[in-house]
């Protein structure tokens, strides 16, 4: 998105080549834009590290250096050393939720969000105001509420994510008619958080962005929405619109590569560089096809790429990943076991070798017969490439790409990520540091939410346990269940017990129950 206004331009999220291992392409394609006119703006705002993001190369290429930077104030210097490396120089370290004031009377709020799961260490959502007229680009963020925008006055122009952004469930293995189930559970889940936070924020107007990448390469065709899969997690900007209005509403705007939105105060008004947006999407699966081959050769030298064979997997892993593991407190108890890794040859096919990871021995070491609650199967050149390179971030590389499979017993495991993401020494250290903070939270402050199914009211803990999303705005109570529709995140109310993952606990009791007297127990 570029933002243009009298006192300056903002340049956000540019985004051109494929991200994770040749995996996501944007769409629709913007690679034929004028980027040379489009990259000289006076400032770059990137709001996290995810690759579909911070595009590296285009960054590098196309974005005038003189440019200043708006950065958000994330635990890690990591992105403005990567944008140092690419060539900036000019930075404004902005403080989480302070105003800005820019030249010209341009005013900007970055939102930091800074949990270990939000994106790579941080994600972020940038607020603009020019001459009374302000928006918000939340992108993928997923804040609690959105209170500290609406403080600032009303917002015009929203933008925000809408379609998935994840491998789950499409790479697990499990009956196609339980994927399909998931999937459904998943997207619905999806449009939920979405209507949520835009009858939070009352814009004038709601862009759809930040989603879906398309998948070109023929291994991930399937993932594409274009076969009427209720199951899939990628519905486009075509679908959002379908299900926007089946609410009655009608203020979405609809932006493709080449649109130009010209915003005030009481109007919106769109060009756009097609003639009929219904036939553009209408015609989306020629119009992929046509885009596969123009970018086939990309995907090829990609894939010609990745082997080092060079590269001793399980020495490699044993010599990078074992001291994290003995420095490791709350993720390593978090996992609480083994984890496997299963290599294959590159017809995705055979074994070549199986390597465990053992979080409570704290040792890398080959797999033998032992029962594992997780395992993952991918290539091994997938693995030689992220080790040669150095990756500290599994996650915003080979789990995203959706190279892999994966097989679990139970619940999902959020450490196991948290780990993957993590595979430096700062990263690490900041993970253990936020969830030894985390844990160690008292939550006082209780709601009471009445069970849409049963009729009950029950006293709950008004934060969510996993990322303390308020559970007044986004908790449902069903049929016994409480979900928190900010992440999906279920708990059952009798126990508190999380339905979702390990290593969370909800505080619930019917609200028609008497307190336990403490003092009298004791006695």
């Amino acid at each position: 998105m570029r933002i243009d206004t009298p006192a300056g331009s903002i340049l956000t999220d540019p985004w051109v080549n494929p991200a994770y291992f040749a995996s996501w392409f944007p769409f629709p394609d913007n690679s034929e834009l004028d980027w040379e006119t489009l990259g000289k703006v006076d400032y770059l705002y990137v709001s996290h590290l995810h690759r579909d993001h911070f595009d590296h190369e285009h960054l590098k290429r196309f974005v005038d250096k003189k440019a200043t930077v708006l950065l958000p104030a994330f635990p890690t210097s990591e992105m403005e050393d990567e944008l140092r490396e690419v060539g900036f120089t000019k930075f404004i370290k902005t403080v989480s939720n302070e105003v800005v004031e820019l030249d010209g009377g341009l005013k900007i709020m970055i939102q930091a969000l800074t949990s270990p799961t939000d994106g790579p260490i941080g994600d972020s959502s940038l607020w603009v105001e020019y001459d009374g007229i302000r928006l918000l680009n939340q992108n993928d963020a997923r804040p609690a509420d959105l209170s500290e925008f609406a403080k600032l006055g009303h917002v015009h122009a929203h933008m925000l994510q809408f379609s998935g952004a994840i491998w789950y469930p499409m790479v697990y293995e499990l009956p196609e008619a339980a994927k399909t189930a998931f999937g459904k559970q998943k997207r619905e889940r999806q449009f939920d958080r979405t209507w949520r936070y835009i009858d939070d924020l009352k814009a004038s107007w709601v862009f759809p962005i930040a989603g879906p990448p398309c998948f070109l390469d023929d291994e991930l065709w399937q993932f594409n929405d274009i076969f009427g899969d209720e199951g899939n997690i990628f519905p486009d900007q075509s679908v959002f619109l379908r299900e926007y209005r089946a609410l009655g509403r009608n203020n979405a705007v609809v932006l493709l590569p080449g649109s130009v939105a010209t915003l005030t105060a009481d109007d919106c008004t769109v060009t756009h560089p097609v003639p009929d947006l219904e036939e553009f999407f209408a015609n989306k699966e020629q119009y992929l096809r046509e885009y596969q081959a123009r970018k086939r050769t990309i995907i090829d030298a990609a894939k010609a790429s990745w082997s080092h064979p060079e590269i001793d997997v399980l020495a490699e892993l044993k010599r990078r990943v074992e001291p994290l593991l003995e420095e490791s407190i709350y993720l390593a108890k978090g996992v609480g076991g083994p984890v496997r890794l299963d290599l294959l040859a590159d017809d995705n096919q055979t074994v070549t070798q199986s390597i465990l990871i053992d979080f409570p021995a704290k040792q890398v070491r080959p797999a033998a017969d032992e029962k594992v609650r997780y395992r993952f199967r991918t290539r091994q050149s997938l693995v030689e490439n992220l080790l040669a390179s150095g990756e500290v971030d599994w996650v915003n590389s080979l789990f995203l790409s959706c190279r892999f499979s994966a097989a679990r017993i139970g619940q999902y495991n959020e450490y196991i990520y948290s780990f993957f993401k993590c595979l430096s020494e700062e990263r690490l250290q900041y993970a253990e540091g936020w969830y030894d903070e985390h844990e160690k939270a008292v939550e006082n402050e209780s709601i009471t939410l009445r069970d849409r199914t049963t009729g009950i009211d029950w006293e709950v803990q008004r934060r969510c346990p996993h990322l303390k999303a308020d559970l007044s705005r986004f908790g449902i109570a069903d049929d016994g269940t409480l979900t928190c529709q900010l992440h999906g995140w279920r708990f059952d109310l009798a126990t508190g017990r999380c339905l979702t993952s390990v290593g969370r606990t909800l505080r619930a009791r019917r609200a028609d129950e008497p307190v336990a007297d403490t003092a009298s127990t004791s006695a």
